[in-house]
């Protein structure tokens, strides 16, 4: 571990434009849907009295120079501090030796950035470009899902909801200074959009089916965690089309998990994210959900790709 080079925040984002992670989750995804990945299962920490999480998680893609071993922290009340909510980093070792190859400090924005690639690819991939967006949500990830999907296409306005109003203006706020159409609005004319979008840490649904039921696509990427659960179950009998970042955990973590043991849908009802990226075009003239739990494989692969753009290997 002598001399393990600490890769900075600052050098991670000099390196990490949008289209190297998107280009980099796009071919992890299908890699993964594919079976050329190693995923072992994640590990969790809650910390309630802090009102905070943690996350470990480990993956490689095959042929990589790397396998990567991830931590990453959210701390929701930080704000109240003036600390960021997210921190994180990676621990990046040769696939080929074992030995560690680099420490990218990155603060948990790495995590941030694929979360908000994988939205917004599967996204794009599943809704019609002239879709209305609803976003359920205002922190950080939130913000991305909609500024990641509108670097892929023009979105004609953006409804926002949070719990509080004063969040939500200034989500809204922060998208119309990226030049996009956004406003906030109450819960069900967020989730009664053509596409919606739910980013939250809920640990019960956001609505019910009914207020869903205009929604002709989904994609969830709060339920990241056992426990935690934003799309109503019935809503999954309803789809054409069930997508998920990774089976296994989808079942034990998403809301995918929650439908199947309401015996609203079959195990096996789900699709992988990575499939629909590799095949598009596919059918967007019925509700569809996408399910997105968080895969190792995929922060193994970006941070194999600042590192090949770093260390030049």
């Amino acid at each position: 571990m002598t001399g393990l080079p600490v890769i900075t925040i600052d050098e991670i984002r000099a390196v990490a434009g949008k289209t190297l992670v998107l280009d980099t989750v796009r071919a992890a995804l299908i890699a993964h849907a594919e079976s050329r990945t190693q995923v072992p299962p994640p590990t969790h920490l809650a910390f309630e009295k802090a009102n905070g999480e943690c996350h470990v998680k480990t993956g490689y893609v095959d042929g990589s120079p790397y396998y990567v071993i991830k931590v990453a922290s959210t701390f929701y009340d930080n704000h109240r501090l003036g600390l960021p909510s997210n921190s994180g980093s990676m621990l990046a070792s040769s696939a080929s030796t074992g030995r560690p190859a680099a420490l990218l400090a990155e603060d948990g924005w790495l995590t941030a950035w694929r979360t908000a690639a994988t939205g917004a690819l599967i996204t794009h991939a599943l809704t019609a470009d002239n879709a209305w967006v609803g976003v359920l949500g205002t922190g950080l990830q939130a913000r991305l899902q909609i500024e990641w999907l509108s670097t892929l296409r023009p979105i004609p306005s953006v409804a926002v909801w949070g719990r509080r109003s004063e969040a939500a203006s200034q989500l809204a706020h922060q998208l119309r200074e990226l030049g996009l159409d956004a406003h906030p609005a109450r819960r069900r004319e967020a989730a009664a959009r053509d596409c919606v979008i739910t980013a939250t840490a809920s640990g019960s649904p956001l609505g019910s089916a009914h207020d869903f039921a205009a929604a002709n696509h989904i994609t969830a990427v709060g339920a990241d965690m056992p426990g935690k659960h934003e799309v109503p179950a019935g809503l999954f009998a309803a789809a054409n089309v069930i997508a998920t970042d990774d089976h296994v955990q989808a079942l034990s973590h998403g809301d995918f998990g929650h439908a199947v043991r309401a015996g609203a849908v079959a195990h096996d009802a789900d699709i992988p994210v990575g499939a629909i990226l590799r095949d598009e075009p596919y059918d967007r003239s019925s509700l569809s959900i996408a399910d997105l739990t968080g895969v190792g494989a995929v922060d193994a692969a970006v941070a194999s790709a600042v590192l090949g753009q770093l260390l030049g290997s």
